[in-house]
């Protein structure tokens, strides 16, 4: 089957194949059109976009317009940018139009690709959003590539952190709008707190391009947005729950110290239950009761706070408040708290001030956002091996976009070690041997610390002296006429290292987070002939290594002061002269050689760093060392492994080379991956439940925000609680005297205002349960008519929404704490064996239930309740909640604090410095940044990335 199905890709071609074909004619169409459009005006050229929208008001579709939108487009960016689209570049827009992701290498041009798709899409008038990874990029491509939509007629916006409602506004109802993937999730929940439609920000969600898609879909997608408030003061139910758990006896809970986890045994469950009905806080008979879901979150984190959490080890205590004690580093870090609780536990638990827990207001995941949009693609270098779950979660195609080139990147088979030190020991003489060639060398490392323990290596003469003695003694121990090609290797390595010992070592550059403001020039420089750069995976991103180096980069160093003219001209003439015969020089050795310490657990992230050689057609190397100590074979047997290699006779400092082993990593990577996609899939079935639920409310806030008359949707809510008072306290085909008529009166006084005569009604004879309901409304009817009628119309609406919406918030607030708190503990459902997510499924809708429930009764009781004066008419709509956002790093757990206050952080609230204030060069000026606003240091990386992962490592 496997023969049949190769060769019939020999003959069909692959789907990939076929799919790239069949764009060919559309192609060739497009350059048809080349001649015709350069020979219009600019005037007559731009005219082309208000031709196409009148067409597409005739009935004309998209698709109906690509082939002369792309010719417009190509030509425009001839015009405006001085680029002009290759035909791969037009097969990529073409794939992003259909709404799939296009795989592109390093160099490719993507940014350049999204501009024909864009400009098509844009022509609806709906709006295009363009997704970026941060907001330098945001900025960047959004000035670069407006050029071209700035000539074409169309307009530009751009989402940053720190824009007002007004300015964000405007961006959104820009014909094409770039923003990052948090501000634009952010405004969707911010939009859905809102209280009018004229204050909401964003238009419909009708088409997104995601640049770096597998970064933003599936890497960030790990967590949910998140926009939290202050929750109401609960200390008096924290210190009460912590009296219990000294209470309990050891069997009465179970301790797994290695997964940190505290659990109750049946014992203990109800012994609980009987302490916490005593005093008054278990709600029906069972503490698993779904109204108890909060109590049993607070119960669970008092006993954590207790028997898992340690003084003076896990916290301290100092001035009145628990401070966190890093486990790795012992160091204290005063201003972190523990989330959902905990730390409120641990206070209550130490009779400290107990701190006001937050939250969540509102929150999104990354897959349920994106998927809102009715077209969504994505670009990025990478994505073939998430093929699978992009479809599955986003139904997203991913289409592999052959190169302008071919490449001629020569990607080498690993080289496998016993130890990290032979590794180190390889490494090394492959750098040193390569540098002596003049040949740029790009050395990738998955961490900080392994980036500078290779660089401390290359600076020291005493460990470059060792590695010599070391390779000496290998060459003496080879035999005369054995083994010619690893003799003359050697004999090449050791020549090669006493000049580097002479030097004082080996010249090189370490790009990584701590090295950040010096990273453009860095960068620069690492194609010329000779340069050794040794990167963490983090330095990747949004940099593009050119051979001989970068030209512009050059001009801004060398010619910063020159002012424009003849000198000028000459001297840029002769740097790219200069550039030109360094790229001749790299070229000749081989182009950029990618050499890679480990692997990652990810293939996506190897393959984003072989993609940095061999770009547009350049040749080119790549190659990983790797140990059976590193990480990823560590956990994948490499003990079985190391004793397998002693038996064969595997000596100190050779390595195993095989494309099998290619092969079983690329396995075992596969698995990693695997289990990963698991985790993230198994997260989004129970944020659909949520999601749902979402969908729900926040659709009803939009029409209750757009309805001018809620009058049918109050009385009809007002009718429900009738019934349901009827219903509670007068069951169903019972005698008159097995009412409950004082329960009846009582609920008519709190729900409805009303004092009514029930006890007579119900001594009436022969009086029915529905003759009391349809006094009952009647009754309510009348009283909610007076007071319409003394208030007026517009006043009667104006209240009615307020009240509705403030209501709604509330009670959603209250629900997200519940099904956070049920969220925590469901899983304990799978020791009973049955399905939590069915469970959770189940009980979070009896929850929504009862929150509409409570919704109906509470505007009742407001309503006929509710006394205004007439001035309130004009009174502005209530005022947003104290909001934070953070999306938690899905890659360190850090909380990323992002923006806080309803005016998305004025400088008050966040001790942000306007950007202008700052200076690049001294961080002191720059005063409280986000993590994930770009680093005012002028690197283009997020500040998390940056200067903020320096101060989290320092």
């Amino acid at each position: 089957m496997v023969k049949f199905g190769g060769l019939a890709r020999k003959i069909f071609g692959s789907v990939n194949d076929r799919r790239l074909k069949s764009l060919h004619p559309k192609v060739a169409a497009i350059n048809a059109l080349e001649s015709e459009m350069e020979a219009l005006s600019d005037d007559e050229l731009r005219a082309k976009t208000a031709e196409f929208r009148a067409q597409l008001q005739d009935g004309k579709t998209l698709d109906d317009l690509l082939v002369p939108a792309f010719a417009v487009a190509r030509e425009g960016a001839k015009r405006a940018l001085g680029m002009r689209p290759f035909d791969v570049q037009l097969i990529g827009g073409m794939v992003l139009h259909e709404g799939s992701i296009a795989e592109m290498k390093t160099g490719e041009g993507k940014t350049l690709v999204a501009t024909l798709p864009v400009y098509l899409n844009a022509l609806a008038g709906r709006g295009v959003h363009v997704v970026t990874v941060n907001d330098y990029l945001a900025q960047r491509d959004a000035e670069w590539m407006g050029q071209l939509y700035r000539f074409l007629g169309l307009t530009v916006g751009v989402i940053v952190h720190g824009l007002d409602d007004g300015e964000r506004k405007a961006a959104y109802d820009c014909d094409v709008t770039y923003a990052t993937n948090n501000e634009l999730g952010f405004d969707y929940l911010r939009d859905n707190m809102k209280y009018e439609r004229a204050q909401m920000v964003q238009r419909e969600h009708v088409y997104a391009i995601v640049d770096e898609v597998d970064s933003i879909l599936i890497d960030e997608a790990r967590t949910p947005l998140i926009i939290s408030g202050p929750l109401d003061d609960k200390s008096e139910l924290y210190i009460a729950i912590d009296k219990f758990v000294p209470m309990l006896a050891a069997e009465d809970y179970e301790i797994d110290e290695k997964q940190r986890s505290a659990t109750f045994t049946e014992e203990g469950t109800e012994k609980l239950e009987r302490m916490l009905e005593e005093a008054g806080l278990l709600k029906g008979e069972n503490l698993y009761d779904v109204e108890n879901v909060a109590i049993v979150h607070h119960v669970n984190n008092a006993l954590k706070a207790h028997k898992l959490f340690q003084r003076d080890k896990d916290y301290i205590v100092k001035n009145d408040e628990i401070v966190i004690i890093d486990e790795f580093t012992g160091r204290q870090m005063p201003g972190r708290r523990y989330s959902e609780g905990l730390h409120q536990a641990l206070e209550a638990k130490e009779h400290v001030a107990i701190q006001p827990e937050n939250q969540t207001l509102a929150s999104v995941t990354f897959q349920n956002y994106f998927r809102m949009y009715d077209k969504l693609a994505g670009m990025t270098g990478t994505a073939s091996t998430e093929a699978e779950e992009f479809g599955n979660i986003y139904d997203l195609d991913v289409a592999e976009i052959p190169t302008n080139l071919p490449i001629q990147r020569l990607d080498e088979d690993d080289e496998v070690y016993r130890t990290v030190e032979e590794k180190y020991v390889a490494v090394v003489m492959d750098i040193i041997a390569s540098q002596q060639k003049g040949q740029p060398v790009l050395v990738g490392t998955t961490s900080i610390e392994k980036s500078e323990i290779l660089s401390s290596i290359l600076s020291d003469t005493k460990q470059l002296k060792q590695i010599r003695q070391s390779i000496q003694g290998r060459l003496d121990a080879i035999k005369e006429g054995k083994e010619p090609e690893l003799r003359e290797h050697l004999e090449t390595t050791l020549a090669s290292l006493d000049p580097a010992i002479k030097a004082g070592g080996v010249t090189h550059e370490v790009l990584n987070a701590r090295q950040h403001e010096r990273e453009a020039f860095i960068v620069a420089q690492a194609g010329v002939p000779g340069a050794v750069t040794i990167a963490t995976n983090m330095a990747g991103r949004g940099t593009d290594i050119k051979l001989g180096g970068n030209l512009e980069m050059r001009i801004e160093a060398d010619l910063a002061d020159m002012p424009e003219g003849e000198e000028r001209d000459r001297r840029i003439a002769e740097i790219e002269a200069d550039i030109e015969r360094l790229k001749q020089q790299a070229l000749a050795a081989g182009g950029l050689y990618v050499l890679a310490t480990e692997r990652h657990e990810s293939r996506r992230i190897d393959n984003q760093l072989r993609g940095r050689s061999g770009r547009q057609g350049d040749p080119g190397r790549s190659k990983f060392f790797l140990s059976l100590q590193d990480d990823l074979m560590r956990i994948f047997g490499s003990d079985r492994m190391d004793g397998m290699l002693q038996k064969l006779g595997l000596k100190d400092g050779e390595a195993i080379i095989h494309p099998w082993i290619n092969k079983a990593l690329e396995k075992a990577q596969k698995k990693v991956e695997a289990r990963n996609f698991d985790i993230r899939k198994n997260l989004l079935k129970y944020d659909d439940v949520m999601n749902d639920q979402r969908k729900v409310v926040f659709e009803q806030r939009k029409e209750l925000m757009d309805g001018t008359g809620l009058s049918d949707t109050v009385t009809e809510m007002r009718h429900e609680v009738v019934e349901g008072i009827v219903t509670k306290h007068i069951p169903e085909r019972a005698y008159a005297d097995q009412w409950d008529v004082a329960g009846l009166k009582e609920s008519t006084v709190a729900l409805l205002n009303l004092d009514l005569p029930v006890d007579e009604w119900a001594a009436e004879e022969g009086i029915a349960e529905d003759d009391i309901l349809e006094r009952l409304r009647d009754a309510a009817d009348k009283a909610a008519a007076d007071r319409a009628e003394r208030f007026g119309p517009e006043i009667t609406d104006y209240v009615e929404k307020s009240i509705l919406l403030q209501t709604l918030d509330t009670l959603w607030r209250e629900h997200l704490v519940n099904l956070d708190h049920l969220r925590s503990v469901i899983g304990f459902r799978g020791y009973a064996q049955r399905d939590p997510l069915q469970e959770y499924k189940q009980e979070s809708f009896e929850l929504f239930q009862a929150m509409l429930a409570n919704l109906r009764q509470a505007v009742t009781a407001q309503l006929m309740r509710v006394e205004i004066v007439r001035e309130q008419a004009d009174a502005p709509p209530p005022e947003l909640p104290t909001m934070e956002a953070h999306h938690t790093d899905a890659t360190t757990g850090d909380d990323e604090f992002i923006a806080a206050e309803a005016e998305y952080g004025s400088a008050i609230a966040t001790g942000q410095v306007a950007a202008e204030d700052r200076d690049p060069n001294d961080p002191s000026t720059w005063g409280k940044v986000g993590r994930n606003e770009a680093c005012p240091c002028g690197s283009g990386k997020k500040f998390k990335h940056c200067h903020g992962a320096f101060a989290t490592t320092a």
